[in-house]
C-alpha cells in the first residue's frame, strides 16, 4: 500500500517516463520496475504490479498512433491473440515456479534481440516477401515465446517484438513500432488479469504508474512519428545491448 502522496506522485512521474520509453523503444519496465522497487515493493510484488500498470502504456500508445495503425488490422489481430495466450502462460509460470532458471537466459535473449533489431533491414531482405503470405509458423512461435516472456518478466519485451517484426515486415518503422506496442501490450492483458486475482498487486502503486504511462506513451507515439527511422532503430538496439549487459552482471 502506498500511503505517501509524495511517493504516489513520484510513481506517476516514473509512469510518464515508462510510457515514453515504452512507446518509443520498448523499454518501459526499465523505468517503472526500479521505481516500484524504490517505493518499497518486494520484487515479485513489483513485477505483478508493474504488469497491471503497463496496460496504461498500451492504451496511450494506441491512442497516439492511430494514423500508423490504420490498415494493419489483418496483421496485428492474429499476433495479439498469440501473445495474449503467451502472456497468460508467462504469468502462470511466474506464480508457480522459481525464477532463477528463466532469468538466467534473459540477458542473452535481450542482447540477441538488440542485434537482430540493428540488423533488421538486412534480415528483412533475406525474408523478402514473407509478409505477403500471412503469419508464418516461425513468426507465430516467436511471438508466442515473446508473449510468455512478457507475461513473466516483461523488461525489453518490446525490443524483442520490434526485432521480430522489423525482420519480417517491410514498412516504415513508425508503423511497425505502433503494431509492436499493441502486440506486446496484449501479452500483458491476461497476465494482468491473472495477477489481479492473486492478491499481490499494490493497486495504489499500479494506479499511479498507469496514469503516468498513459500520458507518456501517448507522447512517445507522437514523438516516434517525427524521429528518423534508422537512428531510432539503432539507438533502441544499443539501449537493449546496454540493458543486457547490466542484467548479466546483476
Amino acid at each position: 500500500m502506498i500511503t505517501s502522496v509524495g511517493t504516489f506522485l513520484l510513481l506517476v512521474l516514473a509512469g510518464v517516463g515508462a510510457g515514453l520509453t515504452g512507446a518509443t523503444a520498448g523499454l518501459a519496465s526499465l523505468v517503472s520496475y526500479p521505481a516500484l522497487l524504490a517505493a518499497g515493493l518486494p520484487p515479485v510484488t513489483a513485477n505483478v504490479t508493474n504488469t497491471v500498470a503497463m496496460l496504461g502504456t498500451t492504451a496511450g500508445a494506441a491512442a497516439g498512433a492511430r494514423p500508423e495503425l490504420a490498415g494493419q488490422r489483418r496483421k496485428i489481430i492474429p499476433l495479439c491473440v498469440i501473445t495474449t495466450v503467451g502472456g497468460a502462460c508467462g504469468g502462470l509460470v511466474l506464480l508457480l515456479t522459481p525464477s532463477d532458471a528463466f532469468t538466467t537466459i534473459v540477458p542473452w535473449l535481450i542482447g540477441g534481440a538488440s542485434i537482430v533489431l540493428i540488423a533488421g533491414p538486412r534480415l528483412r531482405r533475406l525474408a523478402e516477401g514473407a509478409e505477403h503470405h500471412g503469419l508464418s509458423p516461425a513468426t507465430g512461435v516467436a511471438a508466442f515465446l515473446i508473449g510468455v516472456y512478457g507475461g513473466y518478466f516483461g523488461a525489453a519485451a518490446g525490443v524483442l517484438m520490434l526485432a521480430l517484426l522489423v525482420s519480417v515486415w517491410s514498412q516504415p518503422l513508425a508503423r511497425t513500432n505502433a503494431a509492436k506496442n499493441l502486440v506486446t501490450g496484449s501479452a500483458n492483458l491476461l497476465a494482468a488479469v491473472v495477477f489481479a486475482f492473486t492478491g499481490k498487486v499494490v493497486w495504489t502503486a499500479a494506479l499511479a504508474v498507469c496514469l503516468g504511462s498513459l500520458a507518456g506513451s501517448w507522447l512517445g507515439s507522437n514523438l516516434v512519428r517525427r524521429l528518423p527511422a534508422t537512428p531510432l532503430r539503432i539507438g533502441i538496439g544499443i539501449a537493449g545491448l546496454g540493458l543486457a549487459v547490466v542484467l548479466a552482471f546483476s
